[in-house]
């Protein structure tokens, strides 16, 4: 070194700092990279997204590298710093050199390219992949040597690395991940994809329509009456009942009553015959299962059964499909005719009003975790039936009771604006 010229040192020093802040901007890019862009990025064939995926295949070598190379090259700049030092300030020039370079390598070696690449760093990691791959290829017995002692450290405390250990998103991080996409995804297209996630924890009982609510045709009835009935229906299928809706003959396709007979006897015969085999649903099916069933059976219309057989509710794709894309009409007061609202701001529901609508179409935070009705909100509140006028406070909201029955709650008044002054 002694032969070696001052300013030639000096250019060697500088060449050093540089390799430096590549080695740490490296570093900083190849761990700040976004994996899932990394691998879509590597299948469509990008050559610098597949080279950066392979050297993160194996974390442990592509660190061993990069701080093989990293401290290598900092002790030489600091040896070399040294002499350059004494030769311009004598002894006191270690520690002027020390200083010196230390305040050089934090800015320029590490901080900034750290920073730079932290914030693009695909634009640093792709590049330095195509000088990392062949570098490790040269080093690797010595890259080999420092992961065997490092594992062999880590065990020593507890720690097993396992290479083929991957990240995988949960349903919660996922979420975040589509709700932070922003302009990337519309912000309908968000609500579809997270709805599709809640898929899971949303079961039939909390979309079906109620048992008592279930229209559909009495095969006891008069044929008139039945024939008024299939032509003033809206629906596209009916369950057909005999007697009461606990006996189930099956379901009806309107397409296949459209040459029915006029004659009560043949009608009623030709009806029975058109009929098909209905679906039948556990109680406690998740969401995301049953659209897989209607899938499989070709179904768009399943009744929902207890554990003793007996039907509790219906429900149809559409109702499932609502979960996904939201209600086909805008309009609260004809999506949910329990609801009327009062000039007080309060508003009276119908005791039969479902929960999760009630959330979804007027933003109230229910619990919905128990019961599915109101009805069956206040009777779990109260572990009783209560009178007209009976007023309590659930889940902060008000709510009066002003028609009950002998078993049931009818309609009770909530208000959602003391709640909201209570909470300010």
């Amino acid at each position: 070194m002694n032969e070696v010229s001052t300013e030639i040192l000096s250019g060697i020093l500088f060449l050093l700092i540089l390799i430096s802040a590549f080695f740490s901007g490296s570093e900083t890019s190849m761990m700040a990279i976004n994996r899932y862009r990394l691998r879509h990025l590597s299948r469509i064939g990008h050559r610098g997204a597949r080279s950066a995926s392979q050297l993160l295949d194996r974390p442990e070598r592509l660190i061993g590298l990069i701080l093989l190379g990293n401290n290598f090259v900092n002790i030489l700049a600091s040896s070399i710093a040294t002499i350059i030092g004494m030769r311009i300030f004598g002894d006191a020039g270690i520690a002027i050199a020390t200083g010196i370079l230390t305040f050089v390598i934090l800015i320029f070696a590490e901080v900034t390219p750290k920073t730079i690449a932290a914030l693009s760093p695909e634009r640093f990691a792709y590049p330095a992949s195509f000088i990392l791959t062949p570098l490790l290829r040269i080093l690797y017995p010595l890259v080999r040597l420092i992961n065997i002692i490092t594992n062999i450290v880590l065990r020593m405390v507890g720690i097993k690395l396992n290479s083929s250990q991957t990240d995988h998103l949960s349903r919660e991080e996922l979420r975040t991940v589509v709700k932070e996409a922003g302009g990337l995804i519309p912000k309908k297209h968000q609500s579809m994809l997270t709805s599709i996630l809640d898929l899971e924890e949303v079961t039939v009982e909390d979309i079906m329509v109620p048992r008592n609510e279930i229209i559909g045709i009495n095969i006891e009835d008069t044929w008139s009456e039945i024939l008024t009935q299939l032509s003033l229906t809206q629906h596209t299928r009916l369950p057909v009942f005999s007697d009461n809706s606990e006996h189930l003959l099956g379901i009806l396709h309107m397409r296949n009553a459209i040459h029915l007979s006029s004659s009560e006897k043949e009608g009623k015969s030709e009806l029975i015959k058109a009929l098909h085999t209905p679906l039948f649903i556990p109680e406690g099916t998740t969401l995301n299962i049953q659209l897989l069933q209607f899938q499989k059976f070709k179904k768009r219309m399943g009744l929902v059964v207890d554990e003793y057989g007996d039907i509790q509710g219906l429900v149809t794709l559409e109702d499932l499909l609502e979960e996904i894309v939201g209600e086909f009409t805008t309009d609260v007061s004809d999506t949910i005719s329990e609801i009327k609202p009062q000039e007080d701001g309060s508003y009276l529901v119908e005791g039969s009003a479902n929960l999760r609508e009630l959330e979804k179409k007027m933003g109230w935070d229910l619990p919905l975790d128990g019961p599915k009705t109101v009805n069956g909100l206040i009777l779990e509140h109260l572990e009783d039936i209560p009178e007209a006028g009976t007023s309590m406070m659930i889940n902060g909201y008000p709510v009066e009771v002003t028609n009950a029955s002998e078993n049931i709650v009818r309609r009770v008044r909530i208000f959602p604006l003391l709640r909201k002054n209570l909470i300010d």
